[in-house]
């Protein structure tokens, strides 16, 4: 049933829930302006035992004024931290190494999900994207809208600020079902199946499709596995509510914070995603016809079948709509980046597409 969980799951955190912002193509840039296209993957980090990350070259600072912060509390954290460019105007192999020096994220979890997002949300042509809003900062007509839907940070933060109701809502599931009080792998299921059947009961619009069907339980474990100081393989993954607080108001470290023992990667997030799932199975992908009224996709596999190919040409076809008469500049970055993001993919049983040529 999860033979295509890890990868399927994380391909879809590029991809929101809802119906996609509107975009302008990039066709009519000038080759003045598409400088420097783009770059391949940074190496992995040789060291992932765990470390002080909190520290003296890695201070909290307040926001300046055009600081941008998005829904992600992991991005806006190694922000905040100078772990990446506290503007929050960054390049895709930034946010590689910031997500595992300041986390231990896995490189091949880290790679995966920067590039699945930057395809739809960055500018191919100067290698940059917003973790927010959309910015002139990354460059001409840039395509930036909000990085890496986290689907707790996302109802939590919002857009910009932090929702006290919400956040009430994670705190009573981790009172009344976490383990002392805190958020576990049974608190935050429960969150995630309340926040689908209020949404299933109050959204008529609501859309409960992959790639988001897959989202929704691989991005639940991540608080769990890296908000957690000195966590390892063998934690018990839960993660107290002051601290949830600090990541997802403040956007902060909590002091003397140490990030995870060993790296939290594919294999990782395929074997506690499949565990949030299973406490609630009974949910299969489909979208609201009026309130209430859930009707289920046939067509999509979730995780049954090859959710994976499903997913993958699903997020190209979608591509190749934002860019259908790029310019040749843009036309290699395109091609260059499409083939970084299937090499990340590991051993699809689907074949690689070339929607803008080899």
């Amino acid at each position: 049933m999860f033979s295509s969980f890890l990868a399927a799951s994380l391909l879809s955190l590029a991809l929101s829930a809802g119906a996609f912002p509107e975009y302008r193509s990039l066709a009519g840039l000038s080759a003045a302006e598409s400088t420097p296209g783009a770059q391949p993957p940074p190496p992995a980090i040789n060291d992932t035992s765990s470390k002080l990350v909190f520290d003296e070259a890695h201070p909290w600072e307040p926001l300046r004024p055009g600081d941008i912060r998005g829904p992600c509390p992991g991005l806006n954290t190694l922000a905040s931290h100078g772990y990446l460019d506290r503007s929050g105007v960054v390049t895709p192999g930034e946010i590689i190494t910031a997500v595992q020096e300041g986390f231990n994220m896995g490189w091949d979890l880290a790679a995966f999900v920067t590039y699945a997002a930057f395809i739809v949300d960055g500018n191919h042509l100067t290698n940059l994207m917003s973790i927010g809003a959309k910015t002139p900062e990354t460059g001409p007509d840039a395509r930036t809208r909000y990085y890496w839907r986290f689907e707790h940070s996302r109802r939590i933060r919002g857009n910009f600020l932090f929702n006290e109701t919400l956040f009430d809502q994670l705190s009573q599931a981790a009172i009344d079902f976490g383990s002392n009080g805190t958020l576990d792998v049974t608190s935050a299921a429960v969150h995630r199946h309340n926040r689908i059947l209020d949404s299933i009961a109050r959204n008529p619009n609501f859309t409960f499709v992959t790639p988001r069907y897959l989202t929704a339980y691989a991005e639940t474990t991540f608080p769990l596995a890296m908000f957690v100081s000195n966590q390892t393989s063998d934690s018990s993954m839960t993660l107290g509510l002051d601290d949830a607080r600090s990541f997802f108001q403040k956007h902060k470290y909590p002091d003397n914070f140490f990030r995870r023992n060993g790296s939290y990667g594919l294999t990782e997030v395929g074997v506690l995603g499949a565990e949030v799932f299973e406490l609630f199975p009974n949910i299969f992908p489909g979208n609201n016809e009026g309130v209430g009224n859930y009707v289920l996709d046939p067509e999509d596999p979730g995780f049954n079948g090859d959710g994976l190919c499903y997913a993958y040409y699903k997020q190209t076809n979608f591509t190749l709509s934002l860019y259908p008469d790029p310019t040749d500049d843009l036309r290699t970055a395109l091609q260059q980046n499409l083939a970084s993001f299937y090499s990340l993919l590991g051993d699809p049983t689907c074949e690689e597409v070339f929607p803008f040529g080899q």
